[in-house]
């Protein structure tokens, strides 16, 4: 484990490196879910997709492309700008494209479960699974994180 090494502005050196690595493991999400919304509609049964369904999937595909270009930006503009010149700076543009790029993955998986669920099993069911899923991402991705990081204030 890396250690929290202080540079003499007082910054974390390693937590330029925690993000980028952290956007290693989101960012297959977003390129899988991405990839997947690629190909539906090539598919022979789309066309008979019910028009609500077919606003629902272009909603889904607007936020998970949106996701993987705000996921992917910190990467690409790290690479384009080296050597920073202000990497504070950039840390904190940075995590505001991470935490919009996961909030549009948030929004798409769980418009992609409903698209799913919705297409396989129909109401009841999918408004249940869709609920739970949401749930699991608002709980563990955006509270569970809000409410630790106030306990570490304490």
């Amino acid at each position: 484990m890396l250690s929290d090494e202080i540079n003499s502005d007082g910054h974390n050196v390693n937590d330029l490196n925690d993000m980028l690595s952290g956007l290693r493991v989101m960012l297959p999400s977003a390129q899988l879910l991405t990839a997947f919304l690629l190909t539906l509609p090539f598919n022979m049964g789309f066309a008979q997709v019910v028009q609500s369904q077919k606003w629902t999937f272009l909603a889904t595909f607007l936020c998970s492309l949106t996701s993987l270009v705000m996921l992917s930006a910190p990467a690409i503009q790290h690479r384009l700008m080296r050597p920073l010149q202000n990497r504070v700076k950039f840390k904190q543009f940075a995590t505001r494209e991470i935490l919009i790029g996961s909030l549009m993955l948030s929004l798409a998986l769980i418009l992609g479960t409903h698209l799913v669920t919705a297409e396989v099993f129909g109401d009841p069911v999918d408004n249940i699974l869709t609920a739970f899923v949401a749930s699991l991402i608002v709980v563990l991705w955006w509270l569970l994180p809000t409410i630790l990081k106030a306990q570490q204030r304490m």
